[in-house]
């Protein structure tokens, strides 16, 4: 009892906490999400996008910039964004996005292990900064964090240098000035220079400042927007002058906006100086817009030098000339007298003075620099620098849409493509699209497999598809129309590995039809196949072209044993197939076993998903065996008897030729690309069951064709061992 009732006072103030921070409203659309999920778990969407932005920094000013700003650039350019806390990071978001932008994020477990995974799935993670707090070296030139307290200062060195390690990890970087370029090198090896600019919001809220303001001719109003405590040592530089100009000018009048300690010397100016706090950014346009004049004074530092020029930014939105030091960003981006007055440390009196006294050229100036900000500096106006950079170092990424992520043949060839690219640095996605009704209608049946370890699963029920593709691979027929479906992609293929068609038995209907019609599809769909015979039907029935790569075996899940026929055992026959297809012509095979001597004979059966029939003679059932222990099967039996009607690339006398077992086989279009009868199996004629029945009983009898047929086996097992063809496999996407 004690247990429930702290975790309902627990409750209660997590509610009181949460109502307080974000109102009634939000409080009670969260909770009632949060009941919703709880219940429904598989109901909460996923989103697939390109980029995701993840937020290491709580100061507003540097993610506004850093984060929002540039989101709004690579929407602006076709991009699919979001961004997080930092906090709010999962293992999840893994497959969910293409690339990963860090700003000021600190290291964490979780931080760490999301980038070794990234790279693993060819993710590609990007860091970005717009100051130099990823080394003490440069923020122990701070004055305002020298004089820390030693706690406070042992955590923010703390911070800084968790900082690094994730820069450091990472495999780009992005920054906002040619001076944090130049620093940045040192710990990532390619760094890209985007500049702070202006949001849209930012543009409109600075056009209403321009109509709104009124201002009064008998004062100039120099403004100072310090934004952080660390900048008192700044004001020192322009101090001095500040207070000659006060003597000199009765008109002039210094507006103070945001942290700083009003020095002692300004003391007597005091009913000349107007404070404001640090205030919403949306307040500020109309703030700076008040003002004639806008300072900009930096202490000559590496730090410095790296700053952005924002202060200028945000003055020339609403034509307010800036006078700045003349260092960093400025000094490299802004012209002198045209659109910026730039100062050494000795002239920041006169160049003042003569703006004070000079209204036209405060104006000229102030104009000019309205211009350069509305071409240069906003998101929409920067062109596509940003969006080219990261779509650069994005791997190229495919998606391929299978019908089911169950276990299957056609779904082991695919999840081995996938491995293949995988392997050769493409970013791979796995679309499961089976609907919701037929997922829990399969989940009710047997184990249905939704998770593939190793790849990037989604679910298309659950899943809103808004992010790029290069390439986008339909797996059977009913996915093609997922692929058509899809705006977002470059590249569309078709994987036939049959003539799905037969399929389905004459009187079918409109399956059936549909999907024949997949191959006469007249978009720009491409065809690849893995079969000669499916290329040669497709260029012969639908005068479709195709490109053909041969399947492959894994050897190293199909281990070698020698067999002993000579022995009292009984013989281990195996039939593989699903019972309750007609193509896979299952029910021959156990024809043929019911003419073998029980004495002498046992059987095995394996079936990816439907039990044997009632009549079937099994004396071992395999059902939903994994690809890695399917080669376990094969060993431990003699003969594979096969006998479907209908394969693009038949699978199991391959398997059971690489274990050193012996085949006897029903010919069709597909398996006689490998299969070669006396050389590495045996054929029967479909439908003669006593044919069957001699060809196994011949390999018992005669040991040297027995010893044929197992060297031509292995032989042609490795001809099609993955790795001979994984070339072959590429090229089919390229």
């Amino acid at each position: 009892m004690e247990k429930y009732i702290k975790f309902a006072k627990k409750a209660v103030k997590k509610s009181t906490d949460s109502i307080k921070s974000d109102g009634v409203p939000k409080f009670l659309k969260r909770s009632v999400r949060y009941v919703y999920y709880k219940k429904y778990p598989n109901k909460k969407p996923v989103n697939y996008k390109d980029i995701l932005f993840i937020n290491g920094c709580t100061l507003p000013h540097p993610e506004r910039y850093r984060v929002d700003h540039q989101v709004e650039q690579l929407i602006s350019n076709g991009m699919t964004v979001d961004s997080i806390f930092y906090d709010q990071l999962n293992m999840d978001m893994l497959k969910s996005y293409r690339g990963f932008v860090f700003f000021r994020c600190p290291i964490t477990d979780t931080v760490k292990k999301f980038i070794e995974y990234a790279k693993q799935f060819n993710k590609t993670c990007f860091f970005d900064i717009d100051d130099l707090v990823i080394d003490k070296k440069y923020t122990d030139q701070i004055e305002y964090v020298k004089s820390m307290p030693k706690p406070n200062r042992e955590l923010y060195d703390d911070g800084v240098n968790r900082t690094r390690q994730t820069l450091e990890l990472c495999d780009y970087a992005i920054t906002s000035t040619k001076r944090l370029k130049t620093e940045l090198l040192s710990y990532s090896n390619e760094v890209f220079i985007n500049r702070n600019v202006a949001s849209d919001e930012m543009v409109a809220i600075s056009k209403k400042a321009i109509q709104q303001v009124t201002k009064d001719d008998d004062k100039v109003i120099i403004g100072y927007f310090s934004g952080s405590i660390t900048h008192n040592e700044d004001f020192e530089i322009v101090l001095p002058s500040l207070v000659r100009l006060f003597k000199k000018h009765k008109n002039l009048y210094v507006k103070i906006v945001g942290i700083l300690d009003i020095p002692p010397q300004l003391e007597s100016f005091k009913d000349r100086i107007i404070n404001s706090p640090f205030m919403d950014w949306r307040l500020m346009s109309a703030e700076i817009a008040q003002c004639d004049i806008n300072i900009a004074p930096l202490k000559n530092t590496i730090f410095n030098e790296a700053k952005s020029e924002n202060k200028w930014l945000e003055a020339a939105l609403v034509k307010v000339v800036t006078i700045a030091s003349n260092i960093g960003a400025f000094k490299d981006q802004l012209d002198h007298n045209i659109n910026c007055v730039l100062a050494e440390d000795s002239k920041w009196f006169e160049l003042l003075d003569e703006l004070i006294v000079n209204k036209n050229k405060r104006g000229e100036i102030g104009n000019s620099a309205y211009k350069k900000a509305l071409n240069d500096y906003t998101t929409i106006n920067t062109k596509y620098n940003l969006a080219r950079f990261i779509n650069s170092k994005l791997a190229r990424n495919i998606a391929f849409v299978l019908p089911s992520t169950d276990i299957s043949g056609g779904v082991n060839v695919v999840l081995k493509h996938a491995e293949i690219l995988q392997d050769n640095g493409w970013d791979v996605t796995i679309i499961d699209s089976i609907d919701k009704i037929a997922l829990k209608k399969a989940q009710k049946e047997y184990n249905y497999r939704l998770e593939l370890p190793g790849y990037n699963v989604l679910t298309s029920y659950n899943t809103k598809m808004s992010g790029y593709f290069d390439t986008m691979v339909a797996t059977l027929w009913s996915t093609l129309k997922y692929i058509k479906k899809y705006p977002n992609v470059k590249n569309r293929l078709y994987f036939v590995q049959n003539f799905e068609t037969d399929f389905y038995e004459p009187g079918s209907g409109k399956l059936k039809f549909m999907s024949n019609a997949t191959y006469s599809d007249f978009t720009n769909v491409k065809y690849i196949t893995m079969s000669i015979w499916c290329q040669k039907w497709l260029s012969d029935r639908f005068n479709k072209d195709s490109k053909y790569c041969s399947n492959g075996i894994n050897l190293e899940y199909y281990d070698y044993k020698k067999r002993d026929f000579n022995n009292k055992n009984k013989i281990k026959i195996l039939i593989e197939g699903d019972s309750r297809s007609e193509y896979k012509n299952t029910d021959e095979a156990f024809r043929i076993v019911e003419k073998l001597d029980p004495a002498k004979f046992e059987v095995s059966y394996l079936s990816y998903r439907k039990e044997p029939k009632d009549w079937y003679r099994v004396d071992y059932f395999y059902n939903r065996i994994t690809p890695d222990k399917v080669g376990e099967v094969y060993s431990c039996c003699d003969i594979l008897l096969k006998t479907s009607l209908l394969e693009s690339f038949s699978y199991p006398p391959l398997e059971m030729m690489a274990t050193g077992g012996l085949s006897v086989v029903v010919p069709n279009d597909g398996n006689i690309e490998y299969l070669r009868d006396n050389e590495n199996c045996l054929f029967y004629k479909q439908g003669n069951i006593e044919d069957g029945v001699s060809k196994i009983e011949l390999l018992l009898s005669d040991a040297l064709l027995r010893g044929r047929l197992i060297k031509g086996g292995l032989e042609t097992a490795k001809k099609y061992e993955w790795a001979n063809i994984e070339q072959d496999v590429i090229a089919l996407y390229k």
